[in-house]
């Protein structure tokens, strides 16, 4: 589905980062460019806010991380990672992304989620249906939810065009 994009409308973007982060990890063993992605998928439009959901770790190797994303304009929002004791570990910011959107969507006309979770499909359904959103896709069409794709109004897949936006893919 063809969707208009001009430069006057309101985009906000949130990113999945573990879900991105582990996608290009398994699929290409690189890192993701946040900044491209982000700029690319803004496709000229006005930036309202960009907010990347990352897990912090107790060694604090993140930091640069995200010192990197806030240079590009990107947000973190931070959470400790959650280790159980059976030594099971959770990383998820799923809720904490989809509550940030529902408050965001009234002030913005597009809402870019950087995941292939299938589990974003009730938020893609509801920013469609109750606040107007154009809700676009952004991630590894290779690890992608069909569903998710199917809901959105555009999904763009990375996995099109690797070099553009994985760091040290094909280096090796």
């Amino acid at each position: 589905m063809s969707i208009i994009k001009h430069k006057n409308q309101r985009v906000a973007v949130f990113i999945d980062t573990q879900n991105l982060y582990h996608c290009a990890k398994n699929l290409y063993r690189a890192n993701v460019n946040f900044g491209q992605v982000v700029k690319d998928a803004l496709a000229g439009r006005s930036l309202i806010r960009a907010v990347a959901y990352v897990i912090t770790t107790e060694s604090g190797e993140e930091k640069s991380f995200f010192e990197a994303l806030a240079k590009v304009g990107i947000e973190a929002k931070t959470k400790p990672l959650q280790i159980f004791g059976s030594g099971a570990k959770k990383a998820d910011w799923d809720v904490g992304l989809a509550i940030d959107a529902v408050k965001l969507a009234p002030k913005v006309d597009a809402v870019i989620i950087l995941s292939g979770d299938g589990d974003f499909i009730p938020l893609v359904e509801y920013l469609k249906i109750n606040e107007g959103c154009q809700v676009e896709i952004v991630a590894f069409g290779k690890s992608t939810s069909a569903k998710l794709i199917e809901a959105a109004d555009e999904f763009t897949d990375l996995d099109d065009t690797p070099r553009k936006y994985l760091m040290g893919y094909g280096k090796r």
